[in-house]
């Protein structure tokens, strides 16, 4: 009898149980002594999921009492109920969710898209970055000249349109119409120019007038003529920045916000940042490959406009798949029912601080003046050592195959330092502290800085030395420059930004905020316009980058100084308030542990399934029966706190 019973569940009901409404007298039952244990170990039972042993079908109602199911006020037929040790003890029991090395099959569906979709997106990005600087750069009547007035006249006013016209179409367009809406236009451009409009650029470049103008304003108007000279290719180098700013960080970061959790975040977007980088590594292999196609091609082909076509057919491909993987989402993973919503919380909104607040805030704080001065120093230098290296580079590879060769090697080269330094960044910061971590950029930019305009000023003395090992100073001048980009944007990735945003943290709330909005408003378009501006006065004025070199030099001689000045200072003042920081979270911590000792010891130990324990009624009565149970029907102990 006993089996039999154990074979049916906690309830034994009919197959398709008819909605019933129960009611009880239990409270007026509740003050009366228990007939016998039986009764009351069935009573229990009713406040508790704990575990009972096994015991015939009741016929008597708990304590004189009629359990009545009905659909109304009459009695209907008394329910028998059947419980048992192995329903109980499964009841209580959640499934465990499927995992795929130790992470949940509903994540993976979610994190697995996502980063495809953001190695997709970065390999594009990097082929495009590439791309675009050969264009610009080795174009016949252009040179690196033209980079600083294409940054500042051209590339920051199309951004603030685009931005513009994407807030007003974000308010009438949903998300996935604004997705395909915004990404479609990226395909279709470099479709179009692979194909159309580089093999036509001689119809529809206005050369003749490009020569008239340059022959009568001179050539320090070089760099703006030339955007007029190759428009079609300027428009190709906004839309590959572009395609940074936009797909990257509004595209992809703004879906990827919507439908991962914190927890997701905090675990896999780490993970998307060393992924950026093995994109960066592949997609350089790729630019090396197409840029050599020219050896194998026969005289008087067009080997750059091949390898074009290459490049920009795969940049074309994987758009079409970052928009399929973007629309397989919405379509089978967001849309399936046993996939746990993600809250949508109403976001923060930054205070919006004016020019004239933000200058107060920058004034009135030394801690901020210094966080302020390494943002700006780090986009100044890093602006006009590149800048100097494209003019350098194009001068020792003057075709676009070897120029674009070089480049893939370079952002091969450069995913690689940037992949290691993440991953000793954490071990630099743990071993040697804030100040150490946040020198390190400015000194790689000061030591390659200087030994690369070295070689370009005073390179003369040492070549017979560098002729021995096969070298020219031009040529030796690229290599080094090639090293400082790498290492200064490897150091700057791993060390520069997480620092600056530790920087932060000590700060009270008023000056965090305050603070933030004040060094986004001011030093990070003076950081990224800053360099450009100062070189396209240094052209105007002295005719040339090339004679502007030596200012060019001592002006980044100057700000690196400055920088390191800063870090020191900062350093000063962020170890003070980060062990005040660190001492007051310990004894939030401790005072939190012992709250949650207290809690623990005066607080009345709740059953699992929230109710109050079984040797209590609802109206605060004993339960517990006059004769204990056997040993082996014992109940386990429960809590649902916990002293951790």
């Amino acid at each position: 009898m006993e089996g039999a019973i154990r074979s049916h569940g906690l309830l034994s009901l009919p197959s398709n149980p008819q909605m019933f409404r129960v009611r009880t007298r239990l409270h007026a039952a509740a003050a009366l002594k228990p007939q016998n244990p039986i009764r009351l170990r069935t009573q229990q039972a009713l406040f508790s999921r704990d575990k009972l042993s096994p015991f015939s079908p009741l016929k008597t109602p708990l304590n004189g009492q009629r359990l009545l199911f009905s659909h109304s006020d009459k009695p209907q037929t008394e329910k028998r109920l059947h419980l048992c040790h192995a329903g109980a003890a499964g009841a209580a029991v959640p499934s465990e969710k499927p995992k795929f090395l130790g992470v949940e099959i509903q994540t993976l569906k979610k994190i697995v898209p996502l980063g495809l979709m953001f190695f997709c997106i970065l390999f594009n990005y990097t082929i495009l970055r590439d791309t675009k600087d050969v264009l610009v750069v080795t174009a016949k009547g252009s040179s690196a000249e033209i980079i600083p007035f294409l940054k500042t006249w051209v590339n920051l006013p199309m951004a603030v349109g685009f931005m513009l016209l994407y807030s007003k179409l974000s308010d009438t367009l949903s998300k996935e119409s604004l997705f395909y809406t915004v990404i479609f236009p990226f395909i279709a451009f470099f479709a179009a120019f692979g194909f159309l409009m580089y093999p036509m650029r001689d119809a529809i470049h206005p050369t003749a007038l490009a020569d008239r103008l340059l022959a009568t304003l001179g050539p320090r108007f070089l760099g703006p003529i030339a955007i007029l000279r190759i428009w079609s290719f300027c428009l190709f180098y906004v839309m590959a920045e572009l395609w940074g700013s936009v797909v990257i960080s509004v595209l992809f970061w703004g879906f990827a916000n919507q439908i991962t959790t914190v927890d997701e975040a905090k675990e896999f977007y780490p993970l998307f940042g060393l992924g950026a980088n093995v994109a960066l590594i592949f997609s350089g292999r790729t630019v090396k490959y197409f840029s050599n196609l020219r050896q194998n091609l026969g005289p008087g082909v067009d080997g750059w406009a091949v390898s074009l076509k290459g490049m920009m057919s795969i940049v074309v491909a994987l758009g079409f798949v970052i928009a399929g993987i973007y629309w397989g989402v919405n379509k089978f993973v967001l849309n399936d029912p046993s996939l746990p919503k993600v809250e949508k919380k109403k976001k923060k909104e930054k205070p919006k601080l004016g020019m004239g607040e933000s200058l107060k805030v920058l004034i009135s704080s030394r801690y901020i003046r210094d966080l302020a001065t390494l943002v700006v120093a780090y986009g100044i230098s890093i602006n006009l050592v590149e800048v100097t290296w494209k003019s350098k580079l194009k001068a020792q590879f003057p075709s676009p195959n070897e120029y674009s060769s070089f480049m893939g090697d370079f952002s091969t080269a450069t995913g690689i330092a940037t992949f290691t330094m993440m991953l000793l960044g954490r071990v630099i910061l743990r071993r040697f502290g804030w100040g150490v971590a946040a020198m390190i950029t400015p000194t790689v930019l000061l030591l390659t800085g200087v030994g690369f305009f070295s070689l370009i000023l005073f390179g003369q003395p040492i070549t017979p030395l560098l002729a021995s090992v096969g070298m020219t100073p031009l040529l030796a001048a690229v290599y080094v420059g090639a090293l400082q980009n790498i290492f200064s944007k490897s150091a700057k990735y791993s060390l520069f930004d997480p620092c600056k945003e530790m920087a932060y943290i000590p700060l009270d709330e008023d000056m965090k905020v305050k603070g933030k909005a004040a060094i986004d408003v001011v030093c990070n378009p003076l950081g990224k316009s800053g360099g450009a501006l100062i070189q396209q006065f240094m052209i105007l004025t002295f005719g040339s980058l090339a004679k502007s070199t030596p200012y060019l030099g001592g002006i980044l001689l100057v700000i690196v100084l400055a920088w390191i000045s800063a870090v020191r200072s900062l350093d000063s003042q962020f170890s003070p308030l980060a062990k005040q920081e660190l001492e007051k979270e310990r004894l939030l911590k401790e005072k939190a542990e012992e709250e949650s000792v207290i809690d623990v010891n005066v607080t009345p130990v709740e059953s699992k399934n929230g109710s109050l324990p079984p040797e209590v009624s609802t109206n605060g009565s004993s339960l517990k029966p006059d004769v204990p149970p056997p040993e082996s029907e014992s109940m386990p102990e429960t809590s649902s706190y916990s002293t951790q």
